[in-house]
């Protein structure tokens, strides 16, 4: 995984001795800006920590300022271990109502400091992302007879444009549109993408190539695994936190999967010839479906031949049949496949707003 960024600041700017006075620690405050000290040993062992709410808090009880750190530290504060996932980190600032969390390896040696501003910052990524926004949309007509199912509205913009904002909030900026049917009129709301602040390219289709065809006519080929996403999924999946999933478990390609619930409507009678052997009352089937949102390595790229037509399963199918390493990324952030008009209308309701989201990080 990636270092997070607020391990590559100098947060030895924020180390300080036993010894220090409050004096010394309100100029380290100063001159780190990273709001905490870090009392450490002689060998960089963490004592303790100090923030600015301690030195006023002690200032209130009576301290001065050449009264020792040793008089406000806080003993046991909250650390974390070297390759922490920055999720985990996020969630533990934000149960603890904290904004700095220390690194320590394990003989409590400080080798970090994270951040809330760079743990809630997502690093710029360039990887790239193709969005299959090609198809008919059949089901979606008479809407679809003018419009391509991608530019639909969703909460009173195109499906395509929610897609691209969800992947730029998490640092994507280098994108490919794989258009067909209508797709000038995609080309023509988008252009070069300089309106969103990313970079558009186009993938064009003289005949449909399926949701994984079109990946055959990149040029020049990714050399970093890359998001393929199907232009009618809205979801609020991390595609950058798949990105580091898929290369850790080096794989050649992963497929999000969602768990799909489907209750029998009646208690089922289970039976041996004529004899009954037990009852289940309206059972609940679970399995794995595909949420049309896919991380690949460029050697899986490899496997298409050019301009075939073909589906992204036949794909995974091709890969597993050459011995190449293919896993699921379970995702449970809501998801919806935008590809009937119930489903459509489903959308409209929720009411997307995913730049209030980033705004207030609820995303």
């Amino acid at each position: 995984m990636k270092q997070n960024p607020s391990l590559k600041k100098d947060w030895r700017k924020t180390l300080l001795p036993s010894s220090t006075v409050l004096k010394q620690a309100i100029r380290c405050l100063d001159d780190s800006a990273m709001r905490i000290v870090l009392i450490v040993d002689f060998e960089c062992r963490l004592i303790g920590t100090v923030s600015d709410g301690d030195i006023r808090r002690g200032l209130l009880r009576g301290l001065n300022l050449e009264s020792p750190v040793s008089k406000i530290l806080q003993k046991n504060p909250l650390v974390v271990t070297p390759g922490i996932e920055r999720a985990l980190v996020l969630q533990l600032m934000t149960a603890n109502k904290i904004q700095q969390i220390p690194v320590v390896d394990e003989k409590r040696h400080v080798v970090g400091l994270h951040l809330w501003d760079d743990v809630t910052l997502n690093p710029a990524r360039k990887n790239l992302m193709v969005i299959m926004a090609g198809g008919l949309g059949r089901r979606l007509r008479p809407l679809t007879e003018s419009c391509p199912k991608p530019m639909i509205p969703v909460a009173g913009r195109p499906m395509l444009e929610h897609i691209i904002e969800r992947a730029k909030s998490e640092g994507f900026s280098q994108f490919v549109l794989a258009i067909h049917y209508l797709g000038k009129v995609i080309e023509n709301y988008f252009g070069d993408g300089k309106k969103l602040g990313v970079k558009i390219k186009y993938l064009k289709e003289n005949k449909p190539l399926g949701t994984a065809g079109a990946l055959g006519l990149l040029n020049p080929t990714p050399q970093a695994p890359l998001i393929v996403t199907n232009g009618d999924v809205i979801a609020d999946i991390r595609y950058g936190e798949m990105i580091d999933f898929h290369i850790k478990h080096h794989a050649n390609a992963t497929m999000a999967v969602r768990v799909h619930e489907l209750k029998h409507p009646f208690g089922v009678v289970r039976t041996q010839g004529l004899e009954i052997i037990g009852f289940e009352e309206k059972p609940v089937n679970r399995s794995h479906i595909n949420a049309g949102v896919y991380a690949l390595s460029p050697q899986a790229l490899k496997a298409l031949r050019p301009r075939e037509s073909i589906d992204m399963p036949a794909l995974f199918q091709r890969l597993k049949e050459n011995s190449e390493t293919i896993i699921a990324y379970p995702m449970h952030e809501p998801w919806l496949d935008v590809g009937a008009p119930q489903d459509l209308k489903k959308a409209n309701s929720k009411k997307l707003n995913y730049k209030s989201r980033i705004k207030n990080k609820t995303y």
